[in-house]
C-alpha cells in the first residue's frame, strides 16, 4: 500500500477546509447518469449542510443523452449545459478538440499541480492537453478478475497461483473439466473490443501515442495482447459473450470469471441471486509474463465545469469536496461502487475492510492496489472511429483472415490512417 505523503495529506486537508470555509452561494446543476447521479446526490447532501448558501441539484439523464445534449449545447454556444457535466475519459477529447472555449480551464480556478498530482497519469492524460485542464478526475476502472470460488476450487485451481495468461488458460481447463457446462470466461468478440483493449493498456500500448500525434495501435504491445486473445479463444476458454449474456451466465451459474474495470463489483453484487453470497472473488488480472505490471484500465468519468456557469466558484468547490477528498470519493464508493481515482483513498479504512458478499474478502485492496501503475492511454478525438476498425479486425483476426496478428494490426493501422489523418508511428 502506498504511504500518505506529509505534503499530500496536507493538501487533502487544505482542500477540505477550503471548501468548508468560503462563504458559497448560487445553485449548482448537475448532469449525469444512473448510479453515477444517485451518488453525487449523495455527497451533495454533505457539501449542502457544510455550505448553506449553495444548492446542489443533479438531473440523471442517461449516459447517451448526456453525450449528445453536452454536444449540441456546445455547438450551440453552450447556453443550455448545466454548471457542472459528466464525461466519460474515452470519449472527453471530442469535446476538448472541438469545443474547448465550451469548458473552464479549471487551472483558472485553484486546480493546481499538487491537487492534480493526487491522481494517476491516466486519468489526467486525456483531461489535461496542452496544458490546459479541462476536467477532474471522478471514477476509474482498474482491471480484476470476479470469479466464482465454488468452480474454482472444484477444480483444484488456486487464483492467487494464476500470475500469467498461459497459467489461466491450464487453469480455464480445469474449471472446465471439473464444471461440466461452465466456460472459464467471456469476452464481447464481435461488438466490443473490451478484452483487447485492457489487455493491451496492461502492455502499455493502445490505440495511439501519449502525445496523441500518431497511431501506434500495431505495436509489440497490443500484438502480444492480440495474439494473447486469440490463445485463449483457440484453447476454448474464452467464449463469446454481450454484456446481458455476461449477466445471465453470473446469475445462471454458467461462466467461472469475468474480467472488467473495478465498477463491475457492483454489477455482480447487485444482480446476483441471493445463493451466491459468498460464491463470488477477486484476484489480479494475469500479464504475459508473471512480473508484469498487471494493471489495466477500463472506463471511468471526470466532472467538467461549463464556461456558460454562472456559479463557477461553488461548481469547483463542490468538486474538491467529492472528488479531492477521502470523505467525497469513499462515500461514492461505500455507498455506489464508484471506484475512486484520488490515490490517497487507497488507505481508507473502509478499502481494508471485509465484504460479506465476496466470502469475507477485501475486494477493495485487490481493486484498487494497482491503480498507480496503470499506463495511460489517449483516447484522441478519433477513439470511436479507430475501436470501429479494431472490432471488424479482431473478429476477422480471430476468425482466420489474417496470417498473423502483427498483419491485422498493420491493417488496422493503416485504416485508422486513411480515417484519421494521423501518421503510424514508425
Amino acid at each position: 500500500m502506498r504511504k500518505t505523503t506529509a505534503p499530500l495529506a496536507l493538501g487533502l486537508m487544505a482542500a477540505a477546509s477550503l471548501v468548508q470555509a468560503q462563504d458559497l452561494k448560487g445553485e449548482v446543476s448537475i448532469w449525469s447518469w444512473n448510479i453515477a447521479a444517485s451518488s453525487l446526490e449523495s455527497v451533495a447532501k454533505d457539501f449542502m449542510a457544510a455550505n448553506p448558501g449553495v444548492k446542489v441539484t443533479t438531473e440523471d439523464l442517461g449516459n447517451q443523452q448526456v453525450f449528445d445534449r453536452m454536444l449540441a449545447a456546445c455547438a450551440a454556444g453552450g447556453a443550455d449545459l448545466p454548471d457542472i457535466v459528466t464525461v466519460e475519459n474515452h470519449e472527453s477529447e471530442i469535446f476538448w478538440s472541438q469545443f474547448p472555449d465550451c469548458f473552464v480551464d479549471l487551472k483558472t480556478l485553484g486546480y493546481d499541480d499538487t491537487m492534480a498530482g493526487q491522481f494517476p497519469a491516466f486519468k489526467r492524460t486525456e483531461l489535461e492537453p496542452g496544458g490546459a485542464a479541462y476536467a477532474m478526475p471522478w471514477d476509474s476502472g482498474p482491471v480484476a478478475m470476479f470469479y466464482r470460488r465454488d468452480f474454482y476450487e472444484a477444480a483444484g485451481v488456486d487464483p492467487a497461483t494464476i500470475k500469467t495468461w498461459d497459467d489461466f488458460i491450464a487453469a480455464g481447463k480445469k474449471v472446465r473439466e471439473a464444471n461440466p457446462d461452465v466456460v472459464m470466461i467471456q469476452g464481447d468478440l464481435n461488438g466490443d473490443t473490451e478484452i483487447f483493449r485492457m489487455m493491451a493498456n496492461e502492455q502499455g500500448c493502445g490505440y495511439f501515442s501519449e502525445d496523441a500525434q500518431s497511431i501506434t495501435v500495431n505495436k509489440p504491445g497490443c500484438v502480444v495482447a492480440l495474439e494473447t486473445l486469440k490463445r485463449l479463444t483457440d484453447a476454448g476458454v474464452l467464449a463469446a459473450g454481450n454484456w446481458d449474456e455476461k449477466i445471465q451466465s453470473n446469475n445462471a451459474g454458467t461462466v467461472a470469471t469475468q474480467m472488467y474495470g473495478g465498477w463491475y463489483e457492483g454489477t455482480v453484487r447487485s444482480t446476483a441471486p441471493e445463493d451466491q453470497a459468498g460464491k463470488w472473488g477477486v484476484y489480479p488480472m494475469p500479464s504475459v509474463t508473471a512480473d508484469g505490471s498487471h494493471a489495466a484500465n477500463l472506463g471511468g468519468s471526470s466532472l467538467a465545469i461549463a464556461s456558460s456557469s454562472d456559479s463557477k466558484e461553488a461548481a469547483f468547490a463542490f468538486l474538491k469536496h467529492a472528488l479531492v477528498t477521502n470523505e467525497g470519493q469513499v462515500k461514492m464508493l461505500k455507498e455506489y461502487g464508484l471506484v475512486p481515482s484520488l490515490l490517497t483513498a487507497i488507505e481508507d479504512p473502509y478499502v481494508a475492510e471485509a465484504q460479506p458478499f465476496w466470502g469475507g474478502q477485501a475486494v477493495w485492496q485487490t481493486i484498487l492496489e494497482p491503480l498507480p501503475r496503470v499506463a495511460p492511454s489517449r483516447g484522441t478525438p478519433f477513439f470511436g472511429d479507430a475501436d470501429g476498425i479494431m472490432r471488424t479486425v479482431q473478429t476477422g483476426y480471430l476468425s482466420g483472415s489474417y496470417d498473423s496478428a502483427q498483419a491485422a494490426l498493420d491493417d488496422a493501422a493503416h485504416q485508422i490512417e486513411l480515417v484519421t489523418g494521423l501518421p503510424v508511428a514508425q
